[in-house]
């Protein structure tokens, strides 16, 4: 997913975190149908590739969660996409059980929406070099929320000057880091990495440990978190990552 164009790959991309909120066996399975079926299909048709479609591995029995990440070379292509969407007959079939849904029977509660922007020193998304099959992988999708802009920009600042080369040299496989530019809890930022399994994961984040107490201590980078919200998922059999 790197560019060939140095001027290129210092542009950021744009991700949309859909998150779908459903209840129950019905639900769970229109939206799985819909989307394997008829959006993911339609997403690579406009141009969108590396798609992921993840759930947590903690079930809850009130609500279940089905998470789109959607990554967008340009915001104009987001802008445009519902456009798209409308006009490509394919999916208009192939999604018509959930696009027609009745008022009473819909396929979904309700959808949230989440727009990132990539970080400077990751601007764009990357492919899980992972080696187990995908219902052995744990990915860690983490929510750093500050107290103000400011300190959240320190954060995102302190992961642009220095944690992402730790992650990358530590090989924890991250897809993305973002920025929330339009979300229900800001100000905040996003990250997802990538493990074959649970005892990976937590290897490498005793690893990273080590690395992190040179930075964490340093007077410019105190207070920049005020929440860390942790959770874990894993790919659908049709998620592209």
């Amino acid at each position: 997913m790197v560019s060939s164009s140095k001027s290129d790959a210092k542009t950021p991309y744009y991700y949309q975190l859909k998150i779908y909120h459903i209840k129950g066996q019905a639900q769970e399975s229109t939206v799985d149908g819909y989307l394997k079926d008829a959006y993911l299909p339609a997403l690579h048709r406009a141009g969108i590739a590396n798609i992921g479609v993840f759930k947590p591995i903690a079930k809850d029995t009130a609500e279940q969660l089905i998470y789109v990440f959607i990554p967008f070379k340009k915001f104009d292509t987001f802008l445009k996409l519902d456009e798209a969407l409308a006009k490509d007959q394919s999916y208009l079939e192939q999604g018509k059980s959930y696009l027609n849904a009745a008022y009473n029977n819909a396929p979904y509660n309700r959808i949230e929406t989440i727009l990132l922007k990539a970080f400077s020193a990751m601007p764009e998304p990357a492919l899980p070099q992972l080696t187990s099959s995908k219902n052995e992988r744990v990915y860690e999708l983490r929510s750093y929320e500050a107290a103000t802009e400011n300190l959240s920009l320190n954060k995102i600042g302190m992961f642009n000057d220095a944690e992402i080369s730790i992650f990358t040299n530590l090989n924890f496989n991250a897809v993305f880091y973002g920025q929330v530019i339009s979300g229900s809890h800001s100000p905040n930022l996003m990250y997802l990495t990538t493990f074959n399994n649970k005892e990976d994961r937590d290897k490498h984040w005793a690893a990273f440990g080590a690395e992190y107490k040179k930075i964490s201590g340093l007077p410019q980078y105190q207070h920049n978190v005020s929440k860390n919200v942790t959770l874990f998922i894993y790919p659908t059999d049709y998620s592209d990552l």
